[in-house]
């Protein structure tokens, strides 16, 4: 499957530069949301445009396809980004300001829409009912208060138009951290430190049973 990074947004709200650039735990949110991409085996175009010159000049320096379309908007940027690129069947579309996101829910949500026979699906994650939540569309989805994730899988074909489509609630850490400001950036940094953190011989149980039965 076609895996789109949508690069192009102009970020006004981050404010600090182009924000697929922005480094994340040592790395730009861009490359961690390619390798996510690339490890599930999807094939990988991001989607920029004249506002981000410097990430389409970062992924010619490591051998990634990318496309700048005019930046009109998400869905602008989708279709025309479809045609040249001759687009006809399904693709995962992921914002490039996800840097938390693993291959394993990749791969779950390409799964997921594989076993379902609408032509689009759309990610969502819970949230509580008390969260403060800034994003601009909430819906109720299985009895559930949730945001979209930013993920999408559409029919290539008809990308421009309203495709119906299955929702999916995934409850999962990873993608609770779009990063859209400069302190969701330093959240999803704690994130990403803390799980990627070695675990010390004293962590590791699975290697003290093994030390004991060899005993």
């Amino acid at each position: 499957m076609l895996g789109l990074i949508l690069a192009g947004g102009l970020g006004s709200r981050y404010g600090n530069g182009e924000k697929p650039l922005a480094l994340c735990a040592g790395r730009p949110m861009i490359d961690r949301v390619a390798t996510a991409l690339d490890d599930a085996g999807l094939d990988i175009v991001v989607v920029a445009a004249p506002c981000a010159p410097f990430t389409q000049n970062w992924c010619r320096a490591h051998d990634l396809l990318c496309i700048c379309t005019a930046g009109e908007g998400y869905i602008a940027d989708l279709v025309e980004a479809a045609a040249l690129l001759g687009i006809t069947g399904p693709v995962l579309t992921v914002a490039a300001d996800l840097p938390c996101i693993s291959a394993d829910i990749v791969e779950r949500i390409v799964t997921a829409y594989h076993e379902q026979a609408l032509p689009a699906l759309s990610i969502w994650v819970p949230i509580g009912d008390a969260e403060p939540v800034g994003a601009p569309c909430i819906e109720m989805i299985d009895g559930c208060r949730a945001v979209p994730a930013g993920i999408n899988i559409l029919e290539g074909s008809r990308i421009g138009d309203t495709q119906e489509e299955a929702r999916l609630v995934l409850d999962d850490p990873c993608l609770r951290y779009n990063v859209n400001t400069p302190g969701m950036l330093e959240a999803a940094e704690a994130y990403l430190v803390a799980a990627e953190k070695p675990r010390t011989p004293s962590e590791n149980h699975r290697k003290k049973d093994i030390d004991c039965d060899a005993r």
